[in-house]
C-alpha cells in the first residue's frame, strides 16, 4: 500500500483497538455492563477491519493478469465494503440487541469503577489513533471540508478509519454515560440507554461507508478538478478540442482515461502518432494517476457558424 494509503494510521489503530477490545473484555467480565461488552465487540469488530485494510492494501499490488488486465486495484474498495458491512453487523446489530436485552434484565452493575478506569484509558488510546488518521489524512484532504474530504477521497481506508476513530471516540463517551448515569442513579437502564446509542453511532458511520465504498467499487470519475486539468492539457499543439472523454478510477491511485481528439484535417500518421504521444505526456504531467490514457484520433466536425 502506498504511503497515500494511510498505513501508519491503519497500524496505529490495529495496535490501539487490539489492546483496547481485551480491555474492555476484562472490565465486562468484571462489571456486567451490556455498554462494555458493546465496546468490546465494537472495538474486536475494528480491530478485524484494520486486518482486513490491510490485507486489500497488499492484494491490490498485484500484478495485471490475462484475466484481470486492469490489475487488482479495486481490491481496496471491496475490503473496504467488507469493512462497512462488519462494522454495521458486528457493531451496530450487536449493540443495538444488547442494549434491548439490557433492558428487559434486571441485572446490576459490579465494580462500575473499573468500567470507569478501562474506558478513560481506552478514550486516551483512542484519541491517539484518531489523531494519527487526521495527520495522514490533512495532506490529501487539502481545502476542502472533513465531510468533503470523506465523501470525494479516491483513497478508501482513510475515511474509513476517521470514522470509525470517531465513531469510537463517541461510542466510549456514551458507554461512560451510560455507566456514570448508572453510579449516579442506581438505574440499570442508563446502561441500556448507552449501549442503545452506541449501536445506533455504529449504524450511521456504516450506512454513509457502504454508500461511500458501494460508489467507488462500482467506478467513479474524476473529479471537475481533475478532469479540467485532463481537457487543459489535451487541447494543446495539434489536439484542436476534445470531442468526448470518459475518466474512471481502477484503483485510488490508477485513473483510466478514455477520449476522442480532434485534429486538424491532412495530418500525415507519422504528425498523428506524435500528437497523441504528447498529449498522453502532458496528462501524466498534470495528473499523475492518470495511469491508462486511450486517445482516438478524429476530425473535428462542429458545424462552421458564419
Amino acid at each position: 500500500m502506498s504511503a497515500g494509503g494511510g498505513t501508519r494510521a491503519i497500524i496505529a489503530a490495529l495496535l490501539a483497538n487490539a489492546g483496547i477490545a481485551l480491555a474492555k473484555f476484562v472490565g465486562y467480565l468484571i462489571t456486567g455492563s451490556s455498554s462494555m461488552l458493546a465496546e468490546s465487540v465494537h472495538s474486536v469488530a475494528d480491530t478485524s477491519n484494520q486486518g482486513l485494510l490491510l490485507l486489500g492494501g497488499r492484494t491490490a499490488r498485484r500484478a495485471a493478469t490475462p484475466q484481470h488486465p486492469f490489475g487488482y486495484g479495486r481490491d481496496r474498495y471491496f475490503y473496504s465494503f467488507v469493512v462497512a458491512l462488519l462494522l454495521f453487523s458486528l457493531g451496530s446489530v450487536f449493540a443495538i440487541y444488547e442494549g434491548i436485552h439490557k433492558l428487559e434484565s434486571d441485572e446490576e452493575l459490579t465494580s462500575p469503577l473499573v468500567a470507569v478506569a478501562i474506558l478513560v484509558v481506552a478514550v486516551a488510546l483512542e484519541a491517539f489513533s484518531f489523531r494519527t488518521a487526521v495527520q495522514e489524512s490533512t495532506p490529501l484532504k487539502g481545502e476542502a471540508s472533513w465531510w468533503q474530504f470523506i465523501r470525494q477521497s479516491k483513497v478508501p481506508e482513510l475515511p474509513v478509519v476517521l470514522l470509525e476513530d470517531f465513531g469510537a471516540l463517541i461510542g466510549l463517551l456514551f458507554a461512560l454515560m451510560g455507566v456514570g448515569l448508572t453510579m449516579l442513579t442506581g438505574d440499570i437502564v442508563w446502561d441500556a440507554v448507552g449501549t442503545l446509542c452506541i449501536g445506533a453511532l455504529l449504524g450511521a458511520i456504516a450506512i454513509i461507508l457502504i454508500i461511500e465504498m458501494k460508489s467507488l467499487l462500482i467506478g467513479e470519475g474524476a473529479a471537475a478538478p481533475v478532469l479540467e486539468r485532463i481537457v487543459t492539457s489535451l487541447e494543446q499543439g495539434p489536439v484542436e478540442r476534445v470531442i468526448h472523454i470518459r475518466t474512471q478510477y481502477i484503483g485510488p491511485e490508477e485513473l483510466l482515461i478514455a477520449a476522442k481528439i480532434a485534429l486538424r484535417s491532412g495530418a500525415p500518421l507519422v504528425e498523428v502518432a506524435r500528437a497523441i504521444d504528447d498529449a498522453e505526456a502532458r496528462v501524466r504531467a498534470a495528473v499523475p494517476e492518470a495511469r491508462l490514457i486511450y486517445l482516438e484520433p478524429d476530425l473535428d466536425r462542429t458545424p462552421v457558424t458564419s
